[in-house]
């Protein structure tokens, strides 16, 4: 397993008493808003604490790990991604560098840059791009990376359903065929059914709570 969590309280947003994510799958986390899914994906790394239980990542408690260590084999793409300033190439070669990882060739970038729809000129300034086409970035960004997790918080949020399926089954195929790791929140329950391997419903957390910790 990837993680595993036990006796988990976030105050009164998530209470878990036992849950694990399986290595090499897609999990999705799906739920109503303010029912914990982004809580849940920073818990796993490592920037927000429970206030009680235990978080493991490959058995090992995640609070005796170093987090800079931690966070380049559990990496995050957040629902509001930062872009840099510069080019989008800039902004892909970053990643590689603040991983301490090799350059790559234009060519793999463009690659990329295809598989996620993204059909810019790599010298194109980064802050010129949309909402979705930024969303797009960062997950090319994170696909260069040799991380053993990815947590993804609503990556789709800002594309239509069609680009949506395609960019996301891109990624998913992308990474299987790595075998890695997926996490990832998202609002959309068909998208969630069509791409994960696991299904958590967080309303059954933020329930545990309303009825009392049940």
């Amino acid at each position: 397993m990837a993680f595993s969590l036990k006796n988990i309280k976030v105050n009164d947003i998530i209470t878990i008493n036992e849950l694990t994510v399986p290595s090499q799958k897609v999990t999705c986390i799906v739920g109503q808003s303010g029912s914990g899914k982004s809580t849940f994906l920073r818990l796993l790394n490592n920037l927000d604490n429970p206030d009680s239980g235990k978080i493991y990542y490959q058995d090992r408690d995640i609070q005796t790990l170093d987090p800079i260590q931690l966070r380049r084999k559990v990496t995050m793409v957040p629902q509001s991604p930062v872009i840099y300033e510069g080019t989008i190439r800039d902004n892909v070669v970053v990643g590689l560098k603040y991983a301490g990882l090799e350059p790559v060739s234009d060519q793999y970038m463009n690659d990329i840059l295809h598989k996620m729809k993204l059909n810019k000129y790599l010298d194109t300034i980064a802050d010129e791009l949309s909402g979705g086409e930024k969303q797009r970035l960062a997950l090319t960004r994170s696909m260069l990376l040799d991380a053993e997790v990815f947590l993804l918080d609503e990556p789709s949020s800002s594309l239509d359903d069609k680009t949506a399926l395609h960019v996301i089954q891109a990624f998913m195929r992308h990474m299987k065929e790595r075998q890695k790791t997926v996490v990832m929140v998202t609002h959309d329950k068909e998208l969630a059914e069509e791409v994960s391997d696991n299904l958590i419903n967080m309303d059954t957390y933020s329930e545990q709570i309303a009825n009392g910790g049940e």
